[in-house]
């Protein structure tokens, strides 16, 4: 297990998820961390994956083995109407053949689709606009986690 203090700025915000790990890490294989690099210095996630980044750099597999980080650059997008962002590639979700990935309307897309495709080989990586729900607190895997079918209603009567 790997324990994190936090998640990234907004994600503490009135719509955030106060911590999910689905912006900040992902797995795509035992041996191998995906992780959201905030390259501008003037974002506070930069501050806050520095942090990360020590936690990570101390972490190793359940064989003992070191992770290999492979850091996914934020989105150029730092802003929108309300305050910094916290857009991630980081949030995806992989699927039979294939991978459903953000997409931000970004610079940096295109090279976010790269490395999910060499970090999961044999899959396609397919981008969707995912601003949206972004702005209300999720993400591509938040939206698409299991949904169990409902119980069966029980018996009139009793």
């Amino acid at each position: 297990m790997i324990w994190l203090d936090r998640g990234l700025y907004r994600d503490a915000q009135t719509y955030g998820t106060r911590g999910h790990v689905d912006i900040v890490a992902a797995f795509p294989d035992p041996h191998t961390l995906l992780v959201h690099d905030q390259r501008a210095e003037e974002h506070p996630d930069a501050e806050i994956m520095r942090g990360v980044m020590d936690v990570l750099g101390d972490a190793v597999a359940a064989d003992g083995e070191p992770y290999r980080i492979v850091r996914v650059p934020a989105p150029a997008t730092l802003r929108d109407d309300e305050d910094f962002v916290d857009y991630s590639y980081i949030n995806h979700t992989p699927v039979n053949g294939g991978v459903i990935a953000c997409a931000f309307g970004d610079p940096n897309d295109a090279l976010a689709v790269e490395i999910l495709t060499e970090s999961y080989p044999g899959r396609e990586v397919v981008a969707v606009d995912a601003r949206p729900i972004f702005a209300r607190g999720g993400g591509i895997h938040c939206i698409t986690q299991n949904q169990p079918a409902p119980l069966p209603a029980p018996p009139r009567g009793r």
